[in-house]
């Protein structure tokens, strides 16, 4: 188990991590990373082709990272159409738009099919606004999608809103029907499980010291090196150690608290069940109800990492824990019976633009995926089939695909970036405070805030 876990992790109970690796090996292929994205990638390979010879070496135990620290919600990317559409073009965003509407149903499918018990509920996604100000924040996107004869989106009256979420803080919204939520941790501990089954090779408690840039490349931990025909980088926030990926995006914290479970009698008529709710603030709060009646709700857009370094500020206890509390209270007042169970932060890799990219630095045989901004449970199944295509030498619709790209430029370097984003993040927590209060921001404020990166919501 790792020393910092969520609460996720722990319910998944004791996990004795599999064999570190030890000694000189040579693999085909070899994944850096076992969070979702690298177990999709394993497993899309070893569907494409089984006799591949593949490696997956983790710095933790597989899930310890962002991928079983997230609020488990299981997106679409159509809120991020606009940025889809700017990077790919009508057609192509919407191709891609439409395949991370299908994944989602993928993942249910390969948790029935395989005895995953990750508690999938496909019981959509509220986008709401919770002040005056975030009111028809989903306008443009729903406009532009309609004008292309898309409706994701089923448009709702505000008393609709309130009476499905169970809460009158939420002033408006919109209802994406088709997405999920999932106990993460779950879902990453049985992708090892199957990855394993199908001949993937797994080393747990393996962090990479170096990456030997000869050919063949040359991938060493602690103990070991791995020299293979092709290595894929998916190590989330933590691919900014890779010198080519430094300006790629910024690291910032994404903050969750969990509750102790909501007796019957005090929840509300319009309890929330699985469905994934969030507001529409660039520093987002999302939130949803876990099986056993448990409130998870999360903040977004928290501290930011100096480059690479991921302190415990981005890993342990949550240090804004009173604040989620209080945020949390405001939604759902019978919270206060429950009490607080715990809390965690994590790391969240925000491109410019909101979405991930797919690239090979500087060679065909060193592959990185990373830039999943927050929403990356569901894309990462889209990830798997672009890093394995990739991987595999194939040219098909994965890896010529619009995401395959060069990381999107507009982050400075450090110090810069650091010093930079602490001003304007500052900036948006004022803004968004004085909006919640119904006080109009400062113009330097609002000036500031237009230079984050965006994030869950889109900035228009």
């Amino acid at each position: 188990m790792p020393s910092r876990p969520s609460a996720w992790l722990r319910e998944v109970g004791p996990i004795e991590p599999l064999p570190a690796l030890e000694g000189s090996h040579h693999a085909e292929i070899c994944i850096v990373g076992g969070g979702f994205t690298g177990l999709w990638t394993a497993l899309r390979i070893k569907q494409l082709e089984p006799d591949r010879e593949v490696v997956l070496v983790e710095a933790d135990v597989c899930g310890s990272g962002a991928s079983g620290r997230n609020g488990g919600f299981v997106l679409t990317f159509w809120h991020h159409f606009a940025s889809l559409q700017r990077i790919c073009g009508d057609a192509e965003a919407l191709r891609l738009a439409r395949a991370s509407t299908d994944v989602i149903g993928e993942i249910g499918g390969f948790c029935e099919e395989h005895g995953i018990h990750a508690h999938y509920r496909p019981e959509g996604w509220m986008w709401t606004a919770t002040n005056a100000t975030q009111l028809g924040a989903w306008d443009s996107t729903l406009a532009a999608l309609e004008h292309l004869g898309e409706h994701p989106f089923e448009r709702l009256e505000p008393e609709q809103v309130v009476a499905r979420t169970g809460s009158p803080a939420h002033l408006a919204g919109v209802f994406e029907p088709v997405s999920a939520t999932v106990q993460p941790a779950r879902l990453a501990r049985g992708l090892v499980r199957v990855a394993r089954e199908r001949g993937v090779t797994v080393h747990e408690g393996s962090p990479v010291v170096a990456l030997g840039r000869d050919t063949p490349l040359a991938v060493r931990t602690r103990a070991g090196t791995i020299t293979a025909d092709r290595v894929v980088v998916t190590m989330g926030s933590w691919t900014a150690q890779m010198r080519e990926l430094r300006n790629a995006f910024v690291v910032v914290a994404s903050d969750v608290a969990l509750s102790n479970p909501i007796a019957e009698e005090r929840r509300s008529e319009g309890w929330p069940g699985g469905m994934a709710i969030s507001d529409s603030r660039l520093m987002v709060h999302y939130y949803r109800a876990t099986a056993d009646g448990r409130i998870a709700f999360g903040k977004g857009g928290g501290r930011l990492a100096f480059g690479a370094r991921i302190g415990d500020s981005l890993q342990g206890r949550s240090p804004v824990e009173s604040d989620l509390v209080t945020r949390m209270l405001s939604i759902w007042p019978a919270v206060a019976s429950a009490g607080l169970d715990c809390s965690w932060a994590g790391p969240v890799d925000r491109t410019v633009d909101g979405l991930p990219f797919f690239h090979a630095v500087g060679r065909p045989d060193l592959i990185a995926g990373a830039g999943f901004s927050g929403n990356g449970v569901g894309p990462s199944v889209l990830a798997g089939k672009v890093l394995a295509s990739m991987a595999l030498g194939r040219e098909d619709e994965w890896s010529q695909c619009g995401l395959a790209r060069r990381p999107p430029s507009g982050m400075p370097p450090e110090p810069l970036r650091f010093l930079g984003g602490t001003i304007v993040r500052g900036a948006v927590g004022r803004k968004e405070g004085a909006q919640d209060a119904g006080r109009a921001p400062s113009k330097l404020d609002l000036a500031l805030a237009r230079l984050a990166p965006s994030g869950l919501v889109p900035i228009e």
